[in-house]
């Protein structure tokens, strides 16, 4: 069938995305500005639904509106509406690593329905899922059906995150722009202390792994002199492309496709997805490539950067919840920590503020309260970053981490700390 032909007779309204979805069949979409919003906004009025499930992903987008006895939401990583919603009960959150969630799907889900947004086809019939591959691309062997959003909007990118037009059930066209992260304009200086402090850790030559937000984005700062610098990640953040520009980053070092920056998603300002539009020197690969496995663990000198919430004497991180709201979910910390650990070189930094609320909280604590999350055990961690300092953990004791730690705290709360330690008797 010529490719016109077929695209015209899957090319569907999206009032008929019902006729491909069966009671009691598992839907899951991608995260980001991946999501496929409009095709699970049509599920509300899908009136034959019952029993199934949605899984999804640190989503942009008010959570859908459905009985849940119809479609029961899910989510794998908390975004901001999907909070609200996991702490009002109308979804569930399902723990994981993010290096999993491609086996864990198929391990709990039969048939399921894919769905996803995709750049518009090329000459040979290949849509691309653009700013993702993620979990998503791993499934479309294994779902029962896949039905995509097109989206002109969506940047067109290379690796394997590509699906041709045989392997969709339908799809609509629905241009619109992608959603965008917000704009970070603003670094605080206890931003730019900790980027200074764990720039410090950095060398030319290292594979990075940095992800999005303030911290990090003071860290690409102050690394843009570097040189044969290597981006390995599980996303794209928009300060990469400060580091393509100042000449430091070559990808030399990259073993799973030399020569690009290779990660499994993306998510930014305009200007990243039209830098990402394209580009040959951008690689997508799925997360259970991206964040595991023999050519990760294979790496020499990588450096992986990621954000806690609070961190104990033990070394164990919390990146996870806050005070009694569960925030967001484990991701890919533990993954690239365990690869950190695991490689020549490695080196797995956790950044975090050393106070909250005004300097009234100390986020480094004697113990984590009871029902909090441990997203990084303390056998994998290594460095602890605040604006006070570095501490290395791996390789000491608990009294040398205790001693560490209470150096890097907030001076104010350095002696009800050391207090708490000879408590403890860990000093």
């Amino acid at each position: 069938m010529c490719l016109n032909k077929e695209y015209e007779q899957k090319h569907v309204h999206v009032n008929a995305i019902g006729n491909y979805i069966k009671p009691g069949q598992d839907i899951i979409t991608t995260l980001f500005a991946g999501e496929a919003y409009t095709l699970m906004k049509q599920l509300e009025q899908c009136g034959h639904l019952k029993d199934n499930r949605l899984f999804q992903m640190l989503s942009t987008r008010e959570v859908i509106n459905t009985d849940p006895d119809k479609v029961r939401v899910t989510s794998m990583f908390l975004g901001a509406y999907e909070r609200q919603a996991y702490k009002a009960g109308e979804i569930d959150l399902l723990p994981n690593h993010f290096s999993d969630v491609p086996k864990l799907l198929r391990d709990i889900t039969t048939n399921p329905v894919v769905m996803a947004v995709v750049s518009p086809m090329d000459e040979k019939g290949y849509f691309s899922l653009g700013t993702n591959c993620d979990y998503i691309a791993t499934l479309i062997p294994h779902a029962g059906a896949v039905v995509l959003e097109v989206n002109e909007h969506m940047p067109r990118t290379f690796g394997k995150n590509q699906i041709h037009i045989s392997e969709v059930t339908a799809f609509i066209e629905h241009h619109q722009p992608i959603p965008e992260g917000p704009a970070i304009l603003h670094q605080s200086e206890k931003d730019q202390i900790i980027g200074d402090h764990v720039a410090g850790l950095i060398k030319n030559g290292d594979v990075l792994q940095v992800g999005f937000g303030s911290i990090p984005n003071a860290i690409m700062d102050y690394v843009k002199h570097y040189r044969n610098l290597t981006i390995h990640t599980e996303m794209i953040p928009g300060k990469v492309i400060d580091l393509f520009e100042s000449g430091a980053v070559t990808n030399e070092k990259n073993p799973f496709v030399k020569g690009k920056m290779t990660a499994t998603f993306a998510y930014g300002s305009r200007q990243l997805y039209d830098f990402l539009h394209e580009n040959e020197d951008v690689y997508m690969l799925p997360v259970n490539e991206t964040n595991v496995g023999e050519k990760l663990h294979g790496l020499k000198d990588l450096v992986t950067v990621n954000a806690g919430v609070e961190v104990d004497f033990l070394g164990q991180v919390n990146a996870e919840k806050v005070a009694d709201t569960y925030w967001s979910s484990t991701g890919g910390q533990a993954d690239f920590q365990l690869a950190a650990r695991v490689v020549e070189g490695g080196r797995g930094v956790i950044c975090l503020y050393s106070t909250a609320k005004d300097d009234t909280i100390s986020k480094i604590v004697p113990t984590l309260k009871p029902g909090t999350p441990i997203t990084t055990s303390k056998n994998d961690v290594d460095y602890i970053v605040t604006e006070y300092g570095v501490a290395r953990l791996r390789g000491k004791t608990i009294r040398e981490r205790t001693r560490a730690l209470i150096n890097i705290a907030h001076p104010k709360f350095r002696d009800e700390l050391t207090y708490q330690a000879k408590v403890m008797g860990h000093l």
